[in-house]
């Protein structure tokens, strides 16, 4: 298959899976590694992929990956850190859960926890978290974001002001290489900024493809947060700022190809 042909159908599984990889894509199209690794080139030359380790993301910008994309990114990273990160948080634990795909594999990986109060401007984890019986569930008021069900804005921000949780878990859309963490949403950024104000423990959640794009609005910096969940090592000298920081990083399950 020439490449004018087969390029237009790696897009399409970008679009829809949120991530191609070269040895998917070799197989799928029947083909080298080699000549996926060109495909991929001349996409990312073009500016309508992003190449990463093994494979290619949709590219970064003003504008996020769609949520059934995101949900379907790196699903077994994701599983492996809201596993590693819901067995830091203790029974009878205020929580609260941010907006994303890796807070609501949180969401799923605390019901089996006793008497947790989990406040959350996602309505995802909201629903998740039902199956909880023993959880007490606040959800944030805020503009309904139809995109991915979450609550935004200056009324969720205000609600939050009214508490001080024991733990907020955050995500990000992006890490930028001095610990800048970042989204694409102001009104969401808003309330992030607020929750690291607003609680004694801030755990952060991010797969390692955040460390390869780029977002343009800043909530804080890994300096803010406590404890990192990830699935891959942080650039070396953005591990030693958090040796600095006193930024504990936590790396689990297998690096993804």
């Amino acid at each position: 298959m020439s490449q004018s042909f087969r390029q237009p159908d790696i897009l399409e599984i970008a679009r829809a899976e949120g991530k191609v990889t070269v040895e998917g894509l070799a197989e799928r199209f029947d083909v080298t590694v080699q000549t996926i690794r060109r495909d991929l080139t001349e996409l990312a030359n073009a500016g309508k992929l992003e190449r990463v380790h093994g494979g290619a993301i949709l590219p970064s910008g003003v504008n996020n990956i769609l949520y059934e994309e995101r949900r379907r990114l790196n699903e077994a990273a994701k599983t492996a850190i809201a596993r590693a990160c819901a067995a830091a948080i203790p029974d009878e634990a205020s929580v609260f859960l941010d907006i994303g795909t890796t807070t609501e594999a949180v969401a799923r990986e605390l019901l089996d926890h006793r008497n947790l109060m989990v406040v959350t401007n996602n309505m995802n984890v909201a629903q998740i978290l039902l199956a909880n019986k023993s959880c007490n569930i606040v959800v944030a008021g805020g503009a309904l974001r139809r995109a991915d069900n979450g609550l935004v804005g200056n009324l969720t921000a205000r609600t939050i002001e009214n508490f001080k949780f024991d733990y907020a878990i955050l995500g990000c859309s992006a890490m930028d290489v001095d610990g800048d963490l970042l989204d694409f949403d102001i009104q969401e950024v808003v309330v992030g900024q607020t929750l690291l104000n607003r609680s004694r423990e801030v755990f952060l959640v991010a797969d390692a493809s955040k460390f390869q794009r780029s977002a343009p609005v800043r909530i804080g910096s890994l300096r803010d947060v406590h404890q990192v969940f990830t699935d891959q090592p942080l650039p070396p000298r953005l591990t030693e700022q958090c040796t600095g920081w006193g930024t504990r990083v936590h790396v689990t399950g297998p690096a993804p190809e």
